[in-house]
C-alpha cells in the first residue's frame, strides 16, 4: 500500500474513533434517593463535634468516571451560635470543583448560605475558605432546602431560592 494512502487512512481511524470516544463521554449524573442514602453520611464532624445529617435534605451527582459531589444539610443545634449561623451543611466532592466561580479541591467541607446573599465553604475545622455571591431565583416554582440541579454543563446549588454555579473540572 503507498505510504501516503496509508497515512491517511490511520489519520482518518484515528479521527472517527477518538470522535466516538468524546461522544459517548456522558455528562454527570444526578445521584438518586437510594444511591444518596449510600453515600452519605449519618453524622458528619465539624468544628469539634458530630453533626447528624439530613440524609432527606441531601443532594448530588456521579461523575462520568463514578467519582461523586454531594452536600447535605445537618442539625446545628449543639453548635456555638457563631459556628451555627453560617454552618449549614457538610460538602464532599471527589473531584475538583468551581463554585461561583472559584476553584475548590476534593475534600470534605462544611458549608452555609448565609443572609447577606453569600455561599461560605469552610474547613472541617471551621476556617473560612472561600465565599462567592449568590443568586436568588424568583422563577422557582417549588423551592426546596437544599438541591443540585443540572444547569448546561455544570450544576445549579440551590438552597431554597437562592443558588450558586457549580462545575466539575
Amino acid at each position: 500500500m503507498n505510504p501516503r494512502v496509508r497515512a491517511l487512512a490511520v489519520a482518518i481511524l484515528v479521527f472517527f474513533g477518538s470522535s466516538v470516544v468524546i461522544a459517548q463521554d456522558p455528562k454527570p449524573s444526578p445521584l438518586s434517593s437510594p444511591e444518596l442514602k449510600q453515600v452519605v453520611p449519618n453524622a458528619y464532624f465539624f468544628r469539634g463535634q458530630s453533626a447528624t445529617v439530613q440524609v432527606r435534605n441531601s443532594s448530588g451527582f456521579r461523575m462520568p468516571g463514578g467519582k461523586v459531589v454531594f452536600a447535605a444539610l445537618v442539625d446545628t443545634s449543639g453548635y456555638a451560635h457563631d459556628v451555627a449561623e453560617k454552618y449549614q451543611g457538610l460538602f464532599i466532592t471527589e473531584v475538583k470543583i468551581k463554585l461561583g466561580g472559584k476553584e475548590l479541591a476534593p475534600g470534605a467541607y462544611g458549608f452555609g448560605f448565609v443572609d447577606d446573599a453569600k455561599l461560605i465553604v469552610m474547613d472541617v475545622g471551621s476556617n473560612d475558605l472561600l465565599t462567592v455571591d449568590t443568586t436568588v431565583d424568583e422563577q422557582l416554582r417549588h423551592p426546596v432546602p437544599l438541591k443540585m440541579e443540572p444547569d448546561g454543563d455544570g450544576f445549579r446549588f440551590y438552597a431554597g431560592r437562592k443558588w450558586v454555579a457549580l462545575k466539575p473540572e
